[in-house]
């Protein structure tokens, strides 16, 4: 069989429609580069009970063919967004062992449509920071390397965990929050695929705020047709948002390769 931490979330996504394997292998897979990995340090806190339940909630969905856009696709949460009745630090002490009895509304969505979640990945303490330096919880280490040398790089910042985990291949994607480059910057020093929404597409409740006039959800992935996968599932208008934009989500993949006019 195929690493399955070498797919893109696409074909993932193509293989678990077709059967060729299940959740439960894919995240069991994610899982094991995840142990193997922490060197890195991307992973804060690591959800594998978590991630085999709701992996096999995905294949039963997907066995009646009731599987959601992101039926079985196992990702990485950055630790800013509140996920019930998991520990969310924002990767400060003074959070602590802060577990939130609410789900952000980004990762709600995302649980809707049937992803699967691996763990809390590491981020700049309240997001601020450029190289993921600040946390609490250590710097994370960017996997790539300078050629001919072996000196560890930092993978830029806040969303430094989402970015390095993604590039490390031990999720298939990540959430991730951008208030002055925080998704941008670290998806151009790990060579994965960032982007930042426009304000109000994502939204910020459930989120914790740097500045709130700034700060927005976006993915990071492989691709960016994963991207795009991603986008469709976290955005939409969410009235716990006063910012967030009363508008229909279209459909980001379809859109892939057609002109900008």
């Amino acid at each position: 069989m195929t690493d399955l931490t070498s797919l893109t979330l696409a074909e993932a996504r193509e293989g678990l429609a077709a059967k060729s394997f299940t959740s439960l292998e894919l995240t069991d897979a994610h899982l094991s580069a995840i142990e193997a990995a922490r060197a890195l340090n991307a992973f804060v806190l690591e959800t594998p009970d978590r991630a085999r339940a709701m992996a096999q909630k995905a294949d039963a969905s997907i066995a009646k063919g009731e599987g959601g856009p992101l039926a079985g696709i196992p990702l990485g949460i950055k630790d800013l967004f509140a996920t019930k009745d998991v520990r969310t630090t924002a990767c400060s002490k003074i959070l602590g062992n802060f577990v939130p009895t609410y789900e952000s509304t980004v990762t709600a969505q995302l649980w809707r449509d049937g992803a699967v979640m691996l763990g809390k990945l590491n981020n700049d303490e309240f997001a601020m920071g450029s190289s993921n330096e600040t946390s609490c919880f250590g710097p994370v280490v960017n996997p790539w390397r300078r050629e001919g040398a072996n000196t560890t790089l930092v993978p830029g910042g806040s969303s430094g965990g989402s970015a390095s985990a993604v590039a490390a291949l031990l999720c298939m994607g990540a959430t991730a929050t951008d208030t002055g480059g925080s998704i941008r910057q670290p998806a151009a020093f790990t060579a994965t695929v960032g982007m930042k929404p426009t304000y109000g597409r994502c939204s910020r409740w459930g989120i914790v705020a740097f500045a709130s006039s700034l700060d927005q959800a976006g993915p990071i992935g492989r691709t960016v047709r994963d991207t795009a996968i991603l986008m469709r599932s976290m955005a939409g208008h969410d009235p716990k948002d006063t910012t967030s934009v009363d508008r229909p989500v279209p459909d980001y993949e379809a859109s892939l390769g057609k002109s900008v006019k």
